[in-house]
């Protein structure tokens, strides 16, 4: 599922009252880690699609040969099956990062302390659209 002029806000449950971030504690590196060094090095540089597929290649090590060789076959085989939106996210539910959707579908995200993230929760009008991150607890 992809957005436009859309803010995921946290998690009404989120744990942190500041944003912190996330850091691998062994080896490999979490799918949530790979998406926060993603957005925090490239705002607005990817939309969901693109983005699931790099933290893919990049969480699945797939070399770079493999990568030029088989790109369209390895998208195609990614998108066989459907992929949670950012608001499932630990970024949003876990670690106090709002992610923001431009008119163009990329995305950014936000501190929950930043003033930006203030701005984007508490838009003038109806831009963008809001929505919570999903809980980390039922209830």
């Amino acid at each position: 599922m992809s957005y436009t002029d859309t803010f995921i806000q946290v998690a009404a449950d989120c744990p942190v009252t500041r944003s912190v971030v996330p850091v691998a504690k062994g080896e490999g590196k979490p799918i949530h880690v790979i998406q926060y060094e993603l957005l925090a090095a490239h705002p607005y540089q990817y939309n969901h699609e693109e983005l699931l597929f790099e933290v893919h290649v990049r969480h699945k090590a797939i070399p770079q040969a493999e990568l030029d060789a088989q790109r369209a076959e390895l998208w195609h085989a990614l998108f066989q099956k459907n992929h949670p939106c950012l608001r499932a996210s630990l970024l949003p539910k876990k670690y106090g990062w709002g992610a923001h959707y431009d008119q163009a579908g990329k995305i950014a995200i936000y501190a929950m302390e930043s003033a930006e993230y203030q701005s984007f929760s508490q838009p003038a009008g109806d831009m963008p659209k809001q929505l919570m991150a999903m809980r980390n607890k039922r209830g």
